[in-house]
């Protein structure tokens, strides 16, 4: 399997406070707290991370990297999560599957609770804890995570509350490879019984009408709408 790597662009600085809005975004900012040593430390980072001074995030299974500046220099951060091993991505696959519709809601950009709970019954933990959080920084500060990679890790609970699929694919499972499973898995179970399991149908019908309502922006030439859908 060849490592599948996502480049973010960099986020705009934004004015006040950002939180996340999503229970699964506010995990992740529990996390990051958990990790942060000091509470200056923290309060740094997420100035940094609303201040336009991360650049873009490449997002990997099991890493986050990016550039960081401040009136020090440039800085490049690495950071860490625990992959999920290969007998933990087919059971997570599994886990999507077993019911209907969380296919289509992770692709909406939502993180059922009970996909969650059924996978950490399974043995399959999602959400990260503080521990979990590894980092490295090119600065001198000798304190892991030093503020440049708390700004990284703030910035990349936006991503996480925006769209769940991003933390699957941390955990080693992106995106397209969470989609050929669940077809591999279909084809199977098509093959041995003749039936059309429901998972991968809802991501049929989900991309089938998505492609229809494009085109029907597209024929009323609405650019805004496009960027949406998109």
């Amino acid at each position: 399997m060849t490592a599948a790597v996502v480049a973010h662009p960099p986020v705009a600085a934004r004015r006040g406070a950002t939180r996340s809005s999503t229970w699964w975004g506010k995990a992740w900012v529990r996390a990051v707290e958990e990790a942060a040593y000091a509470e200056g430390d923290l309060r740094r980072g997420r100035t940094l991370a609303r201040s336009g001074r991360v650049g873009g995030i490449s997002i990997t299974s099991g890493r986050m990297v990016a550039a960081v500046s401040d009136e020090h220099g440039l800085f490049t951060v690495d950071c860490r999560l625990p992959e999920l091993d290969p007998e933990g991505r087919a059971t997570l696959v599994e886990v999507v599957a077993a019911e209907s519709g969380r296919i289509g809601s992770l692709l909406a950009g939502q993180l059922p609770h009970s996909l969650v709970e059924h996978a950490d019954e399974a043995g399959v933990e999602l959400l990260p804890f503080g521990t979990e959080l590894e980092t490295t920084c090119t600065c001198v500060g000798w304190l892991d995570p030093c503020p440049h990679a708390l700004a990284v890790l703030s910035q990349v609970a936006w991503l996480v509350d925006a769209d769940p699929l991003v933390l699957l694919h941390l955990r080693g499972l992106p995106r397209d490879d969470l989609l050929a499973g669940l077809h591999a898995r279909t084809v199977t179970a098509v093959a041995q019984t003749g039936e059309v399991d429901a998972a991968y149908l809802d991501t049929a019908l989900d991309a089938a009408a998505r492609a229809a309502r494009l085109l029907d922006v597209i024929d009323g030439d609405d650019d805004a709408r496009i960027d949406h859908l998109l």
